[in-house]
């Protein structure tokens, strides 16, 4: 029996597909607020808060969905799995205290920034 065309076979790629998009546009985002905090210690608080209107962008998406990201539903579709990570490519203990680990370094990178910008503007 073939399975080039089985659901369950259409259903895995799906899944992979959307979990790959879902890595990268967290990666994205990651590497944002990874950035922000560098960009103000170097006194560059213009790309530092460009930066944080990226991650804003996110965050009000999440707001909007309940604090979940839009990835997450599309691959429910694709799976009964509902682990941490079953829509991500990150280990099980990122994807369950992501929000927790980058909304602090988030944070922080604000309150940097802010620090940055009032010394540059007193």
């Amino acid at each position: 029996m073939s399975t080039v065309g089985h659901p369950l076979l259409r259903a895995s790629v799906a899944l992979r597909f959307v979990k790959l998009v879902h890595t990268i546009v967290w990666a994205i985002f990651a590497g944002c607020i990874f950035a922000i905090p560098v960009f103000a210690w170097r006194g560059e608080v213009g790309r530092a808060f460009l930066l944080i209107g990226i991650v804003f962008v996110e965050v009000f998406v999440l707001l909007l969905n309940r604090w979940r990201c839009p990835l997450t539903n599309v691959a429910a579709r694709f799976t009964v799995e509902r682990s941490d990570n079953f829509d991500i490519y990150l280990p099980r203990w990122l994807a369950r205290y992501n929000k927790v680990i980058f909304g602090s370094l988030f944070a922080g990178g604000l309150v940097l920034t802010f620090i940055r910008w009032r010394w540059q503007h007193p």
